[in-house]
Order: C-alpha cells, then structure tokens, then sequence
C-alpha cells in the first residue's frame, strides 16, 4: 500500500503543471461490471476548480444469485493528456447493500469499502458536443459485506456536461 501511494505521489507532483480543465457539471450513466455481476450507476461529477472533481455514483449490481445497491464518492484530479483527451486518478469509498442467495446459503447486510480510480475520458466540447466519455478502473477494498478483500470494476462512462 506505501509503494502505490508513493507512486501516485510522484505521478501527481511531476503532472501536476498539465492539469486538465475540469467541467462544472457532468451527470449520465457508468456502466461495467465488478467480476461475474455486471450492472448499471447513475454518476455525477461536481468540478472543484481547474484540476479536481468529485465524482458521486449511484449503482445497481446482480447476477443470479447477488444483487446490490451502492453510493460511491471519488476525489479526482484530472490531467490534459491532450486536446479533449485527460486521465484521472483519485481516491474514493463505497457505502451499499446486498443480498446473497444461491440456494444453499444466503445472506443480506451492508458493504463498506475504500479505495480509488484511474481512468481515461474525453471531452467532446471542442467538437461542439456537451458530452464525456470515459474508460476506467475502480478498484476498492471492502472491509464490510459479503465478499471481504480486494476487488474491481471497469466502466465506461457516458455524461451529459453543463
């Protein structure tokens, strides 16, 4: 855990004069999977300056036998990569619920987890077009619920920008 946040320091303060402007407002969807259960979250990014957002995450997950419902917060910062096109990493949480039932056991409770994301996105702005697409990895440690440990999930994003 030093040596990833020793990396992301450095990877931060050697970028960090190539931020990339970051949208006021951006709501639509997140859509990807965490392993074998694939679903769907409503996401909203509040820009805090030129460099730094949060992101907020409303999801739904499930297959057969697990269903969950979640809010994720992320700290961002977001670098230019270059025009329209910027990557961004921070930290984040997961507070949500879940249902487990495979016909031998089942089980319900409240999921707790820590960890962050890493992405790339591009703004269509330039190109006349209020939209932001993105592409990236959200891995979190869950400390509370079903599935104890380590695990993530890839998405794309689709948002609307304002």
């Amino acid at each position: 855990m030093k040596k990833i946040l020793t990396i992301l320091t450095v990877i931060i303060s050697i970028s960090s004069a190539t931020f990339g402007q970051v949208n006021p407002h951006a709501i639509g969807l997140r859509l990807g999977g965490d392993g074998d259960a694939n679903g769907a979250e409503i996401s909203y990014q509040h820009g805090m300056g030129e460099a730094n957002r949060v992101e907020f995450d409303l999801g739904f997950r499930g297959n057969k036998n697990y269903n969950s419902m979640f809010l994720s917060g992320v700290y961002q910062w977001d670098w230019n990569l270059t025009s329209g096109l910027n990557w961004y990493v921070g930290p984040g949480a997961a507070l949500g619920l879940y249902d487990w039932d495979d016909g031998k056991t089942s089980s319900s409770g409240f999921n707790l987890g820590l960890g962050g994301q890493i992405g790339l996105e591009f703004d269509f702005q330039d190109l006349g077009a209020p939209l932001l697409v993105s592409l990236d990895a959200r891995p979190m440690f869950d400390f509370i619920g079903y599935n104890n440990g380590f695990g993530w999930g890839a998405a794309l994003g689709i948002r609307y920008i304002w």
